[in-house]
C-alpha cells in the first residue's frame, strides 16, 4: 500500500505542474495531464493504531486517514452518506434500512483514492511526459482507498480503546473452516456472552510523552468477569486526585509511569460517555444491518490541561463549542451535505494517464480546540444490509455491556473521596 500511495502522490504532483488552462484529459503523448491546484499532503503510517489491520496511513498534518478498503466497506460509507449505492450487495439500494441514523457515529467520509495498475519503470519513461500506467497481468484491478477524517486529530495525548462488537465474528460467505474458527474464538473470549472484546488500547501519563499500550492479546485472554478491570485500566484515576484508592487502582500500570486522569475530569468524561453510548444504542436499534467485525472506538484526551479546558467548556451552558463530539448535533462537520468527489487515476486507450479532479483539501486549517472525548463506529469491511430482519442483536448486547461497564466505572470513581471540582 505504501508503494501505491507514493505512486498516487507522484502522479498528482506531475499533474500540478501542467500548464494553466489545460482542463481536458490527455489525448496526445506530448500533452501533460490536467492541472491540479493542490496535492494530497504526504502520508505516513498511522502511529496511534490499537486495533484493525495494518496499512492505514495518515496525512502529514494528521487530519486525514487513508485506509485500504474492500468494496463492501466503500459501498457502506457511500450508502450511509448518500442514501444510495449501486454496488452494495450487487443491487441498487436506498436508505430504507435506517442507515442514515448512523451518519453522526461514523468517521466523516471525504472520498476515495483509486489507482489502477502500476507506473512503468523509471528507465522506460520519457522525460517531460506523463508516466504510463502498466496494467498488472494485462488486466485492471482497481485499488480503492478510503479517505476519512482522523478521529485522533486535535488530541495531544489520545487515549484510545477499540472494542470489537457482536457475538458473531464471521461473515456469512466465510469458509466453513473460518466459521468454525471464529465460533471457537467467540466462545473462548468475552464476545459470545457479552457482545464485546477489548481489542486493544493505549493510555498516557500526563508527565510522559509515550503511551502505555495494552495489546490485543490482553483482550483475548480475559474472561467476562475481568472486563471491569480492563475498563479500569483504560480509565485510570490518578492517585494524586484521591485520598483513597484500591489496590487494583495502583496495579493498573508499571510503577515507573503512572497514567491516570484527575477524578473530577474522569467523572465528567464517563457521564457523557454513558449518555453517548445510550444514544448510539438507540441509533443502532433502528439500523437493519449486520455489523460483523465492527468496533466502537472510544478516545479521550490524556493531557490534563487540555482535558480540563474541554471539560469546563462542556459544563458551560453558554458555550456552543464541541468538546465531546459524542453523537448527533454536537459536531456539524459530521453531517455536512457535501458533494465529495472520487479521486481517480486511470489510463486511456493509448495507455496515457487520465486524472479526474478531486475536492481540494486545505491542510492549512487551524487545529481544532481541545476535545474531551469522541465515540465512533468503525470498520465495516464485513457489514451487510438486513432489510426486514431488525437490528443486530449481538451488537446491541455489546453496547448494553459497555453502558453497564462505563456506568460502573463512573460510580466506582465517584465513591473515591477526593477533589470533585474542576
Amino acid at each position: 500500500m505504501d508503494t501505491e500511495l507514493a505512486i498516487f502522490t507522484e502522479l498528482i504532483q506531475i499533474a500540478s505542474n501542467s500548464p494553466p488552462g489545460n482542463d481536458t484529459t490527455t489525448s496526445s503523448p506530448s500533452t501533460l495531464p490536467p492541472r491540479r491546484s493542490r496535492t494530497l499532503p504526504p502520508t505516513s503510517a498511522l502511529a496511534a493504531q490499537v486495533g484493525g489491520h495494518s496499512g492505514v496511513q495518515t496525512t502529514e498534518d494528521g487530519s486525514l486517514l487513508l485506509k485500504p478498503a474492500l468494496p463492501r466497506e466503500v459501498a457502506f460509507y457511500q450508502l450511509v452518506r448518500d442514501g444510495t449505492n449501486p454496488d452494495i450487495d450487487g443491487s441498487l439500494v436506498t436508505g430504507t434500512s435506517g442507515l442514515s441514523v448512523l451518519l453522526p457515529w461514523i468517521p466523516k467520509f471525504i472520498g476515495l483514492l483509486s489507482l489502477e495498475g502500476r507506473l512503468e519503470e523509471p528507465d522506460v519513461a520519457v522525460e517531460g511526459l506523463a508516466p504510463k500506467i502498466v496494467p498488472a497481468n494485462g488486466t485492471y484491478a482497481p485499488t480503492q482507498t478510503l479517505v476519512l477524517e482522523n478521529l485522533t486529530y486535535g488530541f495531544v495525548k489520545p487515549c484510545i480503546l477499540d472494542v470489537k462488537l457482536g457475538t458473531i465474528l464471521y461473515d456469512e460467505d466465510a469458509s466453513p473452516e473460518k466459521k468454525e474458527r471464529m465460533i471457537r474464538t467467540a466462545e473462548r473470549t468475552t464476545s459470545l456472552t457479552t457482545g464485546i472484546r477489548l481489542t486493544g488500547f493505549q493510555v498516557y501519563a500526563n508527565d510522559h510523552p509515550d503511551p502505555i499500550v495494552t495489546p490485543k492479546a490482553y483482550g483475548k485472554s480475559i474472561k467476562p468477569e475481568h472486563l471491569p478491570e480492563g475498563i479500569a485500566r483504560f480509565f485510570p484515576v490518578h492517585p494524586s486526585s484521591t485520598s483513597t484508592s484500591s489496590a487494583s487502582e495502583s496495579a493498573t500500570a508499571p510503577t515507573t509511569i503512572q497514567p491516570g486522569m484527575p477524578r473530577a475530569i474522569l467523572l465528567v468524561l464517563l457521564a457523557h460517555l454513558v449518555s453517548g453510548l445510550e444514544r448510539l444504542r438507540a441509533a443502532l436499534a433502528e439500523a437493519e444491518v449486520r455489523i460483523v467485525g465492527g468496533s466502537v472506538l472510544i478516545l479521550y484526551e490524556g493531557d490534563w490541561a487540555r482535558a480540563e479546558e474541554a471539560a469546563r467548556t462542556l459544563q458551560d451552558p453558554t458555550s456552543v463549542c464541541d468538546s465531546v463530539g459524542i453523537g448527533p448535533g454536537e459536531d456539524s462537520s459530521l453531517v455536512e451535505d457535501e458533494d465529495d468527489e472520487e479521486v481517480e487515476v486511470e489510463i486511456d486507450e493509448s495507455g496515457q494517464v487520465i486524472f479526474d479532479t478531486a475536492t481540494d483539501i486545505d491542510s492549512d486549517e487551524e487545529k481544532p480546540p481541545p476535545r474531551l472525548a469522541t465515540l465512533s463506529l468503525i470498520d465495516f469491511a464485513h457489514t451487510r444490509l438486513a432489510p426486514g430482519q431488525g437490528p443486530d442483536t449481538g451488537v446491541l448486547l455489546g453496547i448494553d455491556t459497555l453502558v453497564r461497564l462505563v456506568r460502573e466505572r463512573h460510580d466506582a470513581i465517584k465513591a473515591l473521596t477526593g477533589d470533585g471540582n474542576l
